[in-house]
């Protein structure tokens, strides 16, 4: 054992290189999705049936194909049409297409979730289509996708482990480096769970700031989230609100004189 340990002090400098592009896959397949998933999501929800239509065939096109055979699709197949991208750029394109397409549900579900009354209100208020998105209706559409963008956000830093197969030093790849150079499976891949749990667990912990922070804007969470609240793994409980108190039945005495 104390061999092993001594040769995962001797990887660790490649160990950083090989988180460092996990990161850049899971951070930059995220922003893509996003973009991705609000595109899609707004045009998935519109009575055009010329933007709504091809808006549907993209979600359920990503979403029906595998991730691998997306990722070497444009890693081998794309530059026979001449489109060649570098491996890096692949990896981000197809995590970011393929996470987009089920985060644009999320998106297009939360923005029916926000309740009529606010789109007619902003209307009463004159305010234009960019406007009402984007001061009424996002923020509050917001507030109710986090939780869900969340667990698809750790879902793409777990996917991002196939870009070792279009040959990324990736944390994969280093596991696997590990595991040849130590010649224990237990050992090597216990290693590499753990870093992917760290990782996971920091990217959760964003959410959850991200997720206090959108509730504090709309005045519905604490306006200081306890530390207990930020790191915690579970999503957090939707605030209900007060029911107003009922009236007493006739006839019966809730105290006080006689």
């Amino acid at each position: 054992m104390s061999d092993h340990v001594q040769t995962l002090l001797d990887r660790l400098p490649r160990l950083g290189e090989a988180v460092l592009v996990t990161l850049e896959l899971t951070l930059g397949g995220a922003v893509l999705a996003l973009v991705v998933a609000v595109v899609l999501g707004f045009g998935s929800r519109t009575r055009t049936l010329w933007v709504r239509g091809p808006s549907r065939v993209i979600v359920e096109f990503f979403r029906g194909t595998s991730l691998v055979v997306q990722l070497f699709w444009i890693y081998y197949v794309l530059p026979a049409f001449g489109y060649e991208l570098e491996a890096l750029a692949v990896g981000i394109v197809a995590l970011g297409l393929n996470y987009g397409a089920y985060a644009s549900e999320v998106v297009r579900g939360s923005i029916e979730s926000v309740p009529q009354g606010q789109w007619e209100a902003s209307v009463a208020l004159n305010l234009s289509w960019f406007h009402r998105v984007r001061r009424v209706i996002f923020p509050q559409a917001w507030a109710l996708m986090i939780p869900m963008l969340s667990n698809l956000l750790v879902q793409l830093l777990k996917g991002s482990a196939l870009a070792y197969y279009i040959t990324l030093h990736d944390l994969n790849f280093w596991t696997v480096q590990l595991r040849r150079s130590t010649s224990d499976t237990v050992f090597s891949y216990t290693v590499g769970l753990l870093v992917y749990f760290v990782i996971a667990y920091a990217l959760t912990w964003f959410m959850n700031w991200l997720e206090a922070r959108a509730k504090r804007r709309l005045g519905i969470g604490p306006q200081r989230p306890s530390l207990r609240e930020t790191l915690r793994l579970e999503p957090a409980p939707v605030p209900t609100a007060p029911t107003a108190p009922t009236a007493p039945a006739a006839g019966v005495r809730t105290g006080g004189a006689p």
